[in-house]
């Protein structure tokens, strides 16, 4: 869904333990973390995210998932869209693991790149 396939930076947020995908007012979402990367991994990157958006829809019914666009239209992040939609403790859960999940994916591709960059 194209609210929520943004590719932006990645922080945990505290409730649900989903990484936020934050936007800027300017046009670029690059962090100072990925401007160094390169065309592949910033590829890598989005690909992880859009993945979590989409196993993060799975876990919602029809409803909450058009709350969520709606939400996430009118200018919230994916964290607030899904603290509005009041998940059950299931699907929290599920959030989360598939949160912890992206994350250690996030951690590999900083990790390889971070080798990449030392061996330069």
């Amino acid at each position: 869904m194209p609210g929520i396939a943004l590719a932006a930076p990645v922080q945990l947020h505290s409730t649900f333990g989903v990484i936020s995908a934050q936007t800027t007012k300017t046009a670029s979402y690059s962090t100072s973390s990925e401007i160094n990367l390169t065309p592949l991994q910033r590829q890598e990157l989005q690909a992880v995210r859009q993945r979590r958006n989409r196993e993060i829809e799975a876990v919602l019914n029809t409803s909450q998932r058009a709350q969520l666009n709606h939400h996430l239209r009118a200018g919230n992040n994916i964290n607030q869209a899904l603290e509005k939609l009041h998940l059950q403790p299931e699907q929290q859960d599920f959030v989360k693991a598939i949160v912890q999940f992206t994350n250690l994916k996030m951690k590999a591709i900083s990790s390889r790149h971070s080798l990449t960059v030392d061996r330069k």
